[in-house]
Order: C-alpha cells, then structure tokens, then sequence
C-alpha cells in the first residue's frame, strides 16, 4: 500500500498521522508511507524520529486582516497547491491521509482531482477550518469526539473512531506504585496531582504552580510538574530566589519533561492541564479526572471546547486561562481532591468516555476506501 499522509505545525496534527501510519506499516509491512509537511523543524523531528520520510511544501494559515505578509503566504500557498499535485502525481498514493491544519486543503483537494481515495482525521470536538472546509472533497472524516459531527453535516461519510495515542492503560500493583512514587522521592500518603502544559510547558500554568510552591499551599496534596523544557531554567531561577531548591521542594517533583507518561499519570489522583484533543484521549483511556486550563485562540476556541464536553460528563472541571490564579487552582484542587467520593465519580465519568480499538477502526476505513 503506498500512503500520503498530510500532517503540519502541531504534534496535535502530527502524532495522530504517526499513529496511524504505524498501524498501517504494522498490518502491512511493506507499504511505503510518506508524509507531506511545511519542513519546520518540530515536524521533521517528530516525522523523522518515528522513522518516516517527508516532502515539504508552501502552506500557510491565513488572518482576515489585508496585509503584504498575508498577500504572500495566499501566493505561496497557491504554489504548495501546484507541488502537492506534483508529489502525488509522482508517488501514486493508493490513498491520501489529512490529519488536520492547513497543510490539508492542498494536498486533500489535489488528491481529489487526481481521483485518490481521500480520508480526514479531525482530533477536536469543532473542527478545524482546513476540515470544515475539506468536508465536501473528502471521501471519509474521521473524528475523535463525537461532538464533532454536529459540525460535518455536509461531509459524504463520517465516522466516530476516538484519537489514537501512544499512552497505554496499565495495571499498576501496590508494590509497583511504591517503588515508582520512592523513585520520584514521595514517601506520603497525600493526593498526588499531575501538572503539565505540553512538551514546551504553558507559561500560565507554570506561573501559578510556582507561587502555589513559594507560598507552601500544597500542604494537601502532593505535586508532580512537568514544566515543559524551554521553562524549567526559569523556574528553578525564581524558586531560587526564594531560597527554594527544586530539587527538594515540599511536596513536589518538579521536572523538565515526563518521559514515561502513561506510569505517572497512573499514579496520580487527579490532573491539572491544557485540553488538547490527545491530552483528553489519554485521560478517558485511563479514566482520570481532571482540571483544565484551556489554551486560549483568538481564531477558534477549540480546546475550551473540547474541556466542555467533558465537562458537560462531569468528567472534568474548567478554570480558564484569563481567569487562572494560585488560589483558585489551589481551592479547586482542594475541593477535588479532598472528596474521595468526587474523585472517583469522576473518574467513572472520565472512564465512559473512553473510545478502545482506535487504530483498528482507522485501519478498516482505510481498507474500505482502498478495497
């Protein structure tokens, strides 16, 4: 099977084309899969790494406002439409995969014309521009929450697969749970609390936990923080300032980036995040309930939207961004954590909306469309 997937500017649009071209290469290891991208360096990273190759071309999102800058990316992306038609014409794709973003309209439209099977993944509960406006060219979206079929009334064929992601359910054994809280240096019995915003951290967040931990209000609950790379230096100055070192922080692990996320969120009691479409997927996969801080857009409210629908389960509660501060984090926390009974209610919550089998779904529309 020979496979284009267009995947471009965030892991929110890459890794789930990742996902699914690695259940492709599983269920046939011969196939030859190519992704379409911008070039940026987070996307060769992230393509590369998981051992793909990648063409690059001109495309670019757009603002309502009439500037020079504007009027050159609408020319250059023009231009991408003419390379992706170039490139597919070339590879033979037997089927052309779009994960989202802008990078989508050129190379799902181009596949169009040509005749090639064509198949939208969308991870958010509103959909994003490039889909809503691909709806009526695709052949098949498929979305990961279901919310968003509301939005694709238009579209030939959509089906409700859930998002796939790379976190995986574990049986974690009292012993187990022990030995990897000692590892992490918490000895207690308090409440653990995950905290991150992202692999690059959100400044936002960051700032609350910190002057949480300055003015000791974690005296309840255990903290474990991933403060994203580009801000760990940062913040281990500010602790600093205030004579506290962050490697022996009261009631708290405090680290650049969590590496084996799928244990430590399993461990935790109750997560503190952006609500990003993986970030949910992870989450209802292992049934944990959660506080999120929506990243705000000035475009499109997509994360506030996708942390509605949960919400709306009573899986989740919301503090927005402009709103966020050390002590309604802390008091909300609090407030969670401190009713075994809430906790788990929403964890049941969180639980039900778990979609299992993700990547075999995907992988038999694909088969439908290729035959």
């Amino acid at each position: 099977m020979r496979v284009i997937i267009a995947a471009a500017g965030t892991g929110g649009h890459i890794n789930p084309g990742i996902a699914i071209a690695n259940k492709i290469k599983e269920e046939n290891k011969d196939s030859d899969i190519r992704f379409i991208a911008t070039g940026k360096k987070l996307e060769e990273d992230l393509i590369s790494n998981a051992g793909y190759k990648s063409f690059a071309i001109d495309a670019y999102g757009f603002s309502k406002e009439i500037s020079i800058d504007n009027i050159k990316k609408m020319y250059k992306t023009l231009k991408g439409y003419k390379q992706a038609k170039k490139i597919l014409k070339e590879f033979k794709p037997n089927i052309v995969i779009g994960t989202g973003g802008y990078i989508c309209g050129a190379v799902i439209s181009s596949a169009k014309k040509l005749g090639i099977p064509t198949l939208l993944h969308e991870s958010n509960a509103y959909p994003g521009l490039a889909i809503r406006m691909l709806q009526k060219k695709a052949d098949t979206i498929l979305v990961g929450i279901k919310e968003a079929k509301n939005y694709l009334t238009k579209a030939k064929r959509v089906v409700y697969t859930g998002t796939p992601t790379k976190v995986e359910e574990i049986k974690m054994t009292g012993a187990k749970k022990t030995k990897l809280l000692k590892e992490l240096g918490i000895e207690n019995n308090l409440p653990i609390v995950l905290i991150f915003g992202g692999s690059q951290g959100a400044k936002k967040i960051n700032d609350c936990v910190t002057e949480i931990l300055i003015n000791k209000l974690n005296k309840n609950y255990n903290i474990i923080w991933g403060t994203g790379q580009g801000q760990y230096d940062e913040i281990k100055s500010k602790l600093k300032e205030k004579k506290i070192n962050i490697d022996k922080v009261s009631n708290a692990v405090v680290l650049p980036y969590i590496y084996n996320m799928s244990e430590i969120m399993s461990v935790s009691d109750l997560i503190v995040a952006r609500s990003g479409a993986m970030t949910l997927t992870e989450l209802a996969l292992l049934g944990k309930p959660a506080i999120f801080i929506p990243l705000p857009s000035s475009r499109a409210n997509r994360q506030e939207d996708n942390a509605r629908v949960f919400e709306s389960k009573g899986a989740a509660r919301i503090i927005l961004n402009n709103d966020v501060n050390k002590d309604n984090l802390n008091d909300m926390i609090n407030d969670i954590i401190s009713d075994r009974s809430v906790l788990k209610e929403m964890s049941l919550a969180s639980k039900k909306m778990a979609i299992y089998n993700v990547e075999d779904k995907i992988y038999d529309e694909i088969k439908r469309l290729v035959g």
